[in-house]
């Protein structure tokens, strides 16, 4: 059948009942759609079956894992354009899917271009999801097992990958850009070199990192700041990194890295205590517990840094759910909550929240840099962790990118004190005067 891009064309507005913003290329070399615009392209058939056998953003993101769909073009404009069309429409009285195919099947020229399509997929058998795809979770979330499993998806797939995405710094959350022209290196130092004087780091102090990464924030407080440190991760690959990076800068003797949960922990309390990113794999029916272990680790006056991306509020929290792609693709079982819950939970724990700074445009900077490094260096990226892999890594923070951009993830660093009876924070009179 000649034109299978015209036919796709038709069929997707009829389901969305509006025009595509996106044109389409089709696999028998036939396009339509706006000129000019983003190129979404079908390789093969199936990615066509993809769709028909899991319609919306799970059969979406299989396809571009898969590589059999792909983006020609600014991949930041159609993300930025398709998102209006799929992820961002307005929920239906009945679920999105059944209403789509309520109202396509009642007319009669859907029907008759539905039976074309399939016509075209070939055997109508749905195809395996790609290797990189995590398997649904059974059983009850956030268990000690179920979140070392999940954190080995996310992190266990190579060191070498995580250097040409991340750069030299090797830190993998967000940076702060003093000024737009900063190199990402620059805006990382800095995002630490914040955090340090938010906890009032002094010599001879002990801080523990939560879910220390490669264990740069541990090097610059040990560095910089002459604490003793610990630092905790789920990722064996993370630790091993992390401990040759302490033993080169020779500092075996202020830093120790375990593979360990924060609910393991059974060290004398701590002076300071940063979770740089970690808190989103917590879960909310968690959150809680997670509030009061750490509050539970520092001495009194001592001080938390929690920094955390958060989503918007919801009218009804019940509604909320885990972004498909995100869950099975990227980070398992995490769960992302508003910035008034997260400090809710920390003041229900004990904790003064004394300060919280948003710093969503710094992420939208930060994944600009990282898609940068990776399409600089994509070829090698692929043969490191795998073409699909790379794929995940590009489309998730692109689109991650447009959603701090576009006000609907931020990110916040809240800082915490554990304030003893005496009411003697220890916090600096004027606030944001993190000198003191």
């Amino acid at each position: 059948m000649a034109d299978a891009a015209g036919r796709l064309t038709k069929l997707a507005e009829e389901v969305l009942g509006a025009r595509l913003p996106v044109r389409i290329r089709a696999w028998d070399r036939s396009e339509a759609g706006p000129p000019g615009a983003p190129v979404l392209v079908f390789r093969n058939r199936r990615a066509l079956r993809r769709l028909l056998f899991k319609p919306g953003e799970l059969g979406l993101a299989r396809g571009w894992v898969a590589g059999d769909l792909d983006i020609e073009g600014d991949l930041y404009e159609a993300l930025d354009l398709l998102a209006g069309m799929i992820w961002e429409r307005p929920e239906p009285a009945v679920p999105p899917r059944r209403a789509a195919v309520l109202r396509s099947l009642a007319r009669p020229e859907i029907r008759a271009a539905a039976r074309e399509i399939l016509s075209l997929v070939g055997l109508p058998l749905p195809p395996a999801p790609p290797a990189e795809e995590a398997r649904p979770r059974r059983g009850p979330l956030h268990t000690l097992r179920s979140d070392r499993q999940a954190i080995s998806h996310h992190y266990d797939v190579g060191n070498d990958f995580y250097e040409l995405v991340l750069g030299p710094s090797m830190v993998y959350s967000c940076a702060y850009w003093e000024s737009p022209q900063a190199t990402l290196e620059e805006a990382q130092r800095d995002k630490l070199d914040l955090i340090c004087r938010k906890l009032g780091l002094k010599e001879g102090q002990r801080l523990l990192d939560v879910g220390c990464g490669w264990g740069s924030m541990v090097l610059h407080a040990a560095r910089t700041y002459g604490v003793r440190a610990v630092g905790i991760t789920l990722s064996e690959e993370q630790a091993a990194y992390a401990r040759k990076r302490v033993a080169d800068a020779g500092l075996t003797d202020r830093i120790e890295i375990r593979v360990q949960d924060y609910r393991e922990i059974r060290d004398d309390p701590f002076d300071a205590i940063s979770s740089i990113g970690m808190a989103e794999h917590v879960g909310r029916d968690r959150y809680a517990e997670y509030a009061s272990a750490l509050h539970a680790l520092l001495r009194p006056g001592g001080r938390l840094l929690n920094h955390q991306i958060a989503r918007r509020p919801l009218a009804d929290e019940e509604t909320y759910r885990v972004d498909e792609f995100i869950d099975r693709y990227v980070f398992p079982d995490g769960e992302l909550s508003p910035v008034g819950r997260t400090t809710g939970a920390l003041e229900d724990a004990g904790f003064e929240v004394r300060d919280v700074e948003a710093l969503r445009e710094h992420y939208a900077l930060t994944l600009r840099q990282w898609v940068a490094n990776l399409e600089r260096h994509w070829d090698r990226a692929a043969r490191l962790a795998s073409p699909g892999r790379a794929r995940v890594w590009r489309l998730y923070m692109a689109a991650s990118a447009l959603s701090f951009e576009r006000n609907r993830i931020g990110v916040n660093q809240v800082l915490a004190v554990r304030t003893p009876e005496s009411g003697e924070s220890g916090m600096p009179l004027r606030a944001r005067d993190w000198r003191a």
